[in-house]
This record gives C-alpha cells, structure tokens and sequence, in this order.
C-alpha cells in the first residue's frame, strides 16, 4: 500500500535527494562550458550505469533477465533519462541553471494529472487541482512577455518543461515495478543502462565526442559527479521513496531542488537571481503544498479553532 503521508525517513531521504538533483543543475552548468548535450547526457548515465553494475555484481544481487522487464527498462530509460537530461541539458546552453531548476520544479502538477488520469489510488482531488493552477499561474510567471522576444530562451524554458512532463510520465510508469517485485536498486540500473544503450548511438552519430578536446579537470569532476552522485545514488533514493509514499509525493522534491540548483549558481557560477524567478518560484510552491495537502489541513483547522 501507498503511504499518502510521509514518514520522518521518507522526508530525511527527499532531503538528500533535493541535494543531489539540486547539483546536478550546477553540474551540468560546468560541463556544458565544454562539451555538447548528448555527449553530457550519455557520458552521465553511462558512468553511472558501470557504478552501478558494479554495486549490483559485487553485492550480489540478482542480475534482471527477463526480456519483458528490460523492454519495460527501456521505456522507463527513455522518459526518466534520455528524454528529459537531454532537454534539460539542451535548455542549460540558453538559460542559467537556476531557472532551469525552477521551471524544472512542474514536474509534480505534471504527474498529478498524469497520475490521476492513470492510476486508481492517486485519483485527482479538488486541492490537487487547485495545485496545479496555482503552480501553472508561477510558470507563467516565469517564462513572462519579456523572454518571448529571445527565441532561444523560450525555447529553452519550454524544452524543460517538456522535460517536466516526460518526467512525470516516468514517475507514473515507475510505480508498475513495485508490483513485479522488483527492487529500487534492480530498477535503477536497468533504467540507466537502457538509457545508455538508446544514447550512445544518438551522440556519437550527431556530436561525434571523439573528435573533441579532452576537457579540462573541473569539466570531469563534474560529469564523474552527475554520474556517480546525481544519477547513480539519487536514483535509489528516488525509486525507494516511490515504493513507500507514492508518485505524487517522491516529486515534491522537484520544489527543494531549485533552492540549492539557484545558491549554487549564484555563489559559484555567479548568476543572477531575478524577482520573477522568487515570485514564480513561491507560487510553484504554492501549488505544491496544495497537492501535497498537509500544510492547507493544518491551516484550516486551526483557523476552524479561532
């Protein structure tokens, strides 16, 4: 059964998460200064598919065989990785990762429709609804009249939240390996290598890496970090919230994950932060909290109580 409600490891491991993907904004931000998106893309499920492989054999776990798994693999790969880290990616050429990180937080109002369209035991309510208004009202926020005049930069906002949807689908469709008795872990690394498999064709056809110059350290530590950190362990903790508290809740990590992807870029990278990236931002938030419930009761009962 699906936890509606959080437990306190739930929140603990969501926390960690927000760290994780929140880096990986910033990371992407430092290899894209010198190596195209797919390159990027495939270089990061690809090292964190042999991370994780080597966890898998060196542990002991059961290696997946079953032809219908791993064409169920590949779907998952396809619209929890290949599509969206390429959008996103993409999307960082033209934008700062901040506000990649921001528009990357529709991801929740994305699988509450999904989500309610499909599945029986996350219906849609009358407050998921109102989320989901609310959260749209702060995208419009932040995509605005005046970036519509750039082309790149439009097109670039709307590449990730076409990254959000694709998320969203993947999110939904993850939730069918709990009931084949799959592990988090099992899923994680058949999703990435499926992944790897669909990509690595695509980048060395269109970008042909083995033509560029060997980039420099920090370009390194930063791919060997989305791998490892942001891909390969983020993922696990990923698949096990899903197991436990359902589709609906394991993305309202997409809301913690601009607060770091934003003081990253502003300390490090120096970007700026806009008004309208806090005001887009809050109304995200907003919706999100309407979706998620939780702070709305409690609101509402204790103004019932005065």
């Amino acid at each position: 059964m699906i936890n509606q409600t959080m437990s306190p490891k739930d929140w603990l491991m969501l926390l960690l998460l927000s760290f994780l993907w929140g880096g990986s904004f910033f990371f992407i931000a430092v290899a894209v200064s010198e190596l195209p998106p797919l390159t990027i893309v495939t270089m990061r499920v690809g090292l964190a598919s042999a991370t994780l492989w080597i966890i898998l054999l060196v542990a002991g776990y059961e290696v997946p065989k079953s032809l219908k798994l791993w064409r169920s693999f590949f779907v998952l790969g396809l619209l929890n990785n290949a599509i969206p880290f390429s959008l996103i990616v993409w999307g960082q050429t033209h934008i700062s990762s901040g506000l990649a990180s921001i528009i990357n937080a529709t991801t929740p109002l994305f699988t509450v429709l999904i989500a309610g369209a499909l599945l029986t035991d996350e219906r849609m309510t009358p407050a998921k609804i109102t989320g989901v208004v609310v959260g749209l009202l702060g995208v419009m926020v932040l995509i605005g009249p005046a970036s519509l005049s750039d082309a790149g930069t439009n097109t670039a906002q709307f590449a990730i939240m076409a990254a959000a949807a694709s998320y969203g689908f993947g999110t939904v469709y993850g939730r069918r390996f709990k009931t084949m008795g799959i592990s988090p872990f099992s899923t994680v690394v058949g999703q990435v290598t499926a992944a790897t498999i669909i990509l690595l064709p695509l980048a060395l056809l269109i970008e042909q890496p083995y033509q560029l110059a060997n980039p420099s350290l920090k370009v390194w530590l930063a791919v060997l970090s989305l791998a490892i950190f942001s891909t390969a362990l983020a993922y696990i903790l990923f698949f096990r919230i899903l197991a436990t508290s359902g589709a609906t809740n394991v993305v309202l990590v997409t809301f913690l994950v601009p607060v770091t992807a934003s003081l990253l870029g502003w300390l490090v990278l120096n970007e700026k932060l806009h008004a309208e990236y806090f005001i887009g931002m809050l109304f995200i938030g907003l919706g999100l909290t309407a979706i998620d419930g939780r702070l709305w009761g409690k609101a509402k009962k204790l103004t019932e109580r005065h």
